[in-house]
């Protein structure tokens, strides 16, 4: 049976649960975690003021936050295996800095979700907030390593900074997707935002959606072709079960490298 831990007393101030990690939970029992500090506001309170704690990840390695979460920050930052599943929505900072095992998110995530991720997957089946992958303000990369992948829509900035590791979204995205990247890729497929790959260097930003969009001036066209790498791409989502558009694999792409304000060996892919 999984460590569950269930909100039964929603708070207006936001919790931050970092102190709640794999490594120490596996160890510990219900009434241990419960005990645990975790921050609000100001304030460190136990964790068992505002959830109820049931089960044992010292089996199976997994935890499930149950309930609305919305208002719960750091969920499974730091994270290096095993599993987390959120029923529910999740706050702020999700999976930041995580460096492997799995998260899964059964409803919305807000800001920050996998910043400076090192590794791991990362999947949810709603909406994400701004910021996915994104570096924290003042540091030097974003997400180097691991999948980010989300079903609904995101907001600006997604990727930005980051040097290795996926970012899918099937839905819609903000402004500035993959603004400066160092490399890596970031797919969208539903209508973006403006100024995408804006100070990219390297890596790819796949606006893989039936709507054109806008590619800034620093870009240059160079063909119109279909990208072997992308198939595997695409194949590996689907075998995931990410809602990847029908013809996409077989579809044509128009190709633009730039930022040619940077390095240039960034490249934009929209479909033909």
């Amino acid at each position: 049976m999984p460590l569950t831990i269930a909100i039964h007393t929603p708070s207006a101030i936001p919790l931050e649960v970092d102190s709640i990690r794999m490594e120490n939970v596996r160890t510990q029992t219900a009434d241990e975690v419960k005990s645990t500090l975790i921050q609000r506001g100001n304030k460190q309170v136990a964790l068992g003021e505002f959830f109820t704690v049931t089960g044992s990840a010292c089996d199976d390695e997994t935890i499930v936050w149950q309930g609305d979460c919305s208002k719960v920050k750091l969920i499974g930052t730091g994270l290096t295996s095993g599993k987390i599943l959120v029923e529910g929505h999740a706050g702020m900072h999700l999976g930041a800095e995580m460096r492997g095992g799995e998260i899964t998110v059964r409803g919305n995530t807000a800001d920050w979700l996998g910043a400076e991720m090192h590794g791991g997957r990362i999947r949810v089946h709603g909406n994400a907030g701004h910021m996915v992958g994104a570096v924290y303000r003042g540091g030097h990369k974003g997400m180097t390593s691991g999948e980010i992948l989300i079903d609904g829509d995101a907001g600006n900035e997604i990727g930005n900074s980051m040097r290795r590791g996926l970012i899918a979204i099937a839905g819609k995205c903000g402004d500035f997707a993959g603004v400066n990247m160092i490399a890596g890729s970031v797919f969208v497929f539903g209508e973006p935002g403006i100024r995408c790959g804006a100070g990219m260097k390297r890596g790819t930003v796949g606006l893989l959606g039936a709507t054109s969009p806008d590619i800034l001036p620093s870009f240059r066209y160079a063909c119109t072709y279909q990208p072997t790498f992308l198939r595997v791409y695409l194949k590996t989502l689907a075998q995931l079960g990410f809602p990847v558009p029908a013809g996409a694999m077989n579809a044509t792409y128009r190709r633009y490298c730039g930022d040619f304000l940077e390095l240039g060996k960034g490249e934009l892919l929209t479909l033909a």
